[in-house]
């Protein structure tokens, strides 16, 4: 059982929150995202018991196995919703090699990544792509599911390898290195 979910998720300054039933629409500076809670958990919008923020409220519906699990899914799930709309979510990856680049043309990501011909990838629409060297490229949006497959997308076109670690990385990841051939 989620302890975490016991806790209510406490609405940022800025967002404003409705709850219609399983449905949560949350409209903040950085946009608008909603988002439809399995039915075996209930929502509820409550004044906080500190301050004039409102928090919502997530409980069980029953008390099986499944909707314990699903319980704590929703609270992450409204969590990241009421973020997003307050903060936003931002991936950076690094590309490492020789003549390994990319740059923004319009609405598509151009990448070359040692392959006879360059990657056109198209940028989807609520996500932002900016390149602040050629390799450098940041990965920015609302919604962090969306964000993270975008990024997953475009780290998956040349993963990075072991031996010599080149290739597209998220900023910050750790790839184990192996040794090469011995003479």
């Amino acid at each position: 059982m989620s302890r975490i979910a016991k806790n209510p998720v406490v609405v940022p300054e800025g967002v404003t929150v409705e709850v219609s039933g399983q449905d949560l629409k949350a409209k903040g500076p950085k946009g608008e995202l909603s988002l439809r809670i399995h039915n075996d958990v209930a929502l509820a919008l409550e004044p906080a018991e500190t301050g004039a923020k409102k928090q919502v409220k997530l409980s069980m519906r029953n008390q099986n196995r499944q909707t314990k699990a699903l319980w704590g899914t929703a609270w992450a799930l409204v969590r990241n919703t009421l973020a997003g709309v307050h903060k936003g979510y931002t991936k950076n990856l690094e590309i490492l090699g020789v003549g390994y680049r990319a740059n923004v043309q319009g609405q598509n990501l151009v990448i070359q990544l040692g392959f006879s011909h360059d990657i056109v990838y198209p940028i989807p629409k609520g996500i932002q792509i900016a390149v602040e060297k050629q390799t450098k490229i940041s990965v920015s949006g609302i919604d962090s599911q969306r964000v993270g497959q975008v990024a997953a997308e475009i780290r998956a076109y040349r993963p990075p390898e072991p031996y010599k670690g080149k290739g597209i990385r998220y900023e910050n990841e750790f790839v184990l290195r192996k040794e090469g051939k011995k003479k």
